[in-house]
């Protein structure tokens, strides 16, 4: 595509546009979402595709687990449904994980965009909903069929005219009816939000499809990759990582292959599916292996069909990250969320100095059943997601960032929200003071979280964490962060995974990991290690055994 320098900005001021109008589709997303999940911790994505199914932009807003399965998710609606059963007022929907985002608890809405008659492209959602049925979110089932709700791709809304039979059969199997179906309500309109958009826009610029401006956008974005990619050395690096698994440690490996036009990340060697929900999709694995890999080498590139397609993922199936069906896979995140620092623990091989440490990796999720101690109490049961973050691992030239969410990139829910929701007690939410790695460049800090059931009530939690065994590791010198703990207010430790309860008058703390260190603690600087000390970071024993000060002597440095 030649253009002038006119034109050219002519294009640049549309992309910049189009990217507006799924930014405004992920707001009306959030303004109208029932579950804390989307509203308060924004774990959703939103987008925009061609007629072709290519994804040419996306919502800043969301997660790459959910923004890079979406981009894959359109094709998969275009083959099931069919293109000559689309019609103006079609809303499609599915959670699928193999077609959707991984689990079933993610619901993918897809609606056509018309103008003038004519099809002309796609928008595309995804939210997490608080419930889905089954065992609830948790690792405990065998099987996919326990785990929830399947709902394959079809229609929730055709011509118009919603499916009434398809909304009926999900209220009746969900403990939370009216929060899910009003999700999907609410996923339906941020579709429609971003047609409108873009039709005001389509008049607004006399355009009568998206196919010029999609085929700009895609062309830059290719070209701008591809160059990134070429200036690689070209060379293969292999990573590999152990996790706490459930009950037996799991092993992600990795081989990272950089070619002229491409990059493959080959997850041969990863250990075989295991028999409870941790195991995961291969397109959730892909979409953060290429998250990862995007993030060192190609950050300033605009996310979308062109620039995710040099990033490559193979991986055997049957293997934990290529699980098949039926496998469980309700907390696929938690292994999932650590393959960036799993592929960029390659590509450190290939572009040292430029990758951070490991960091805490997962989420930890707290999926919360509340239930009234006695059943003639009058006291409603209630189902409550809280998002928890620890530490990322140190960056090359920075120190890693406290309680944080990478990869997922979502916000805590706040304790206000959280406790509106259900009988619930925050009773504590602070920093892990000396859970951060040292080095030169010192690990994130976790977090501690107290949490009880209000009087009256007692509850059930499905535990999915890790790093409880297997710490975040340190790079070029700087230490591993600190593990993390779950325990209850007697002192009884806790398991990292699996349904555990907790009683009317009792509490849990959550003490989340650190990220890891980078670069020897030695050479630290005296006026940021200070710092640390009056803040809280660490201790004047850490300073000690790690940086080998005492704090006088920390202080004298300084002042000198």
């Amino acid at each position: 595509m030649s253009l002038s320098n006119l034109d050219t900005i002519h294009m640049q001021v549309m992309w910049n546009r189009l990217i507006s109008v799924v930014e405004e589709q992920a707001m009306a997303l959030i303004r109208t979402a029932f579950s804390t999940s989307v509203r308060e911790a924004g774990d959703l994505s939103a987008g925009i595709f061609d007629k072709r199914g290519r994804m040419l932009a996306q919502a800043v807003t969301g997660t790459p687990g959910h923004v890079n399965t979406m981009a894959e998710a359109v094709e998969h609606f275009m083959n099931d449904i069919g293109i000559d059963r689309m019609y103006e007022g079609d809303v499609y929907l599915t959670n699928d994980p193999w077609k959707g985002t991984g689990h079933l608890h993610d619901f993918t809405v897809v609606s056509p965009s018309f103008h003038n008659g004519e099809l002309i492209g796609y928008f595309a959602s995804t939210a997490h909903v608080v419930d889905i049925g089954g065992r609830g979110f948790g690792p405990d089932s065998r099987e996919i069929y326990e785990e929830g709700l399947f709902v394959p791709i079809m229609k929730l809304i055709e011509r118009c005219e919603v499916n009434r039979d398809l909304v009926n059969i999900i209220r009746n199997n969900v403990r939370e009816a009216d929060k899910v179906v009003g999700d999907l309500y609410a996923l339906a309109a941020c579709n429609e939000t971003g047609h409108k958009r873009l039709i005001e826009m389509l008049k607004e610029f006399d355009l009568k499809d998206v196919e010029g401006i999609g085929e700009f956008i895609l062309a830059r974005s290719r070209e701008a990759t591809l160059e990134r990619i070429a200036a690689l050395p070209k060379q293969t690096a292999t990573n590999e990582m152990t996790l706490d698994g459930y009950n037996t440690p799991v092993k992600l490996n990795v081989t990272l292959t950089v070619s002229d036009d491409h990059l493959l990340a080959d997850f041969a060697g990863s250990s075989p599916a295991s028999p409870f929900g941790i195991n995961v999709p291969l397109l959730y694995a892909k979409a953060y292996a290429c998250y990862g890999l995007k993030c060192i080498i190609a950050p300033e590139v605009p996310n979308n069909a062109a620039s995710l397609e040099p990033f490559r993922v193979q991986a055997p199936e049957g293997c934990i990250l290529n699980a098949q069906r039926p496998s469980p896979v309700a907390v696929r995140h938690v292994l999932g969320h650590f393959v960036p620092d799993l592929v960029m623990g390659a590509l450190n091989k290939v572009l040292p100095h430029r990758v951070p440490a490991e960091g805490s990796g997962a989420l930890w999720n707290l999926h919360v059943s509340a239930r009234p101690v006695r059943e003639d109490s009058g006291l409603k049961g209630s189902e409550i997601l809280m998002f928890n973050s620890g530490g990322t691992g140190a960056r090359a030239e920075l120190d890693g960032l406290s309680a944080t969410a990478f990869p997922s990139g979502v916000h805590a829910m706040s304790v206000e929200a959280t406790e509106q929701v259900g009988p619930i007690v925050v009773w504590r939410k602070e920093m892990r003071s000396g859970s951060g790695g040292a080095g030169e460049h010192r690990g994130g800090l976790g977090q501690i979280v107290e949490i009880g059931p209000r009087d009256g009530y007692h509850f059930r939690f499905n535990a999915m964490f890790d790093r409880i065994d297997h710490p975040a590791r340190g790079q070029s010198g700087g230490k591993g962060g600190a593990a993390g703990a779950v325990t209850l207010s007697d002192g009884t430790r806790m398991k990292g995974k699996g349904t555990q309860a907790v009683g009317e008058h009792e509490r849990v703390t959550l003490s989340l990991p650190g990220g890891g260190g980078v670069g020897s603690p030695a050479q630290r600087d005296r006026e940021a290690l200070l710092r640390d000390i009056r803040n809280e970071y660490i201790s004047e024993t850490q300073l000690q055994e790690d940086y080998g000060l005492t704090l006088d002597a920390l202080k004298a440095s300084v002042t000198q």
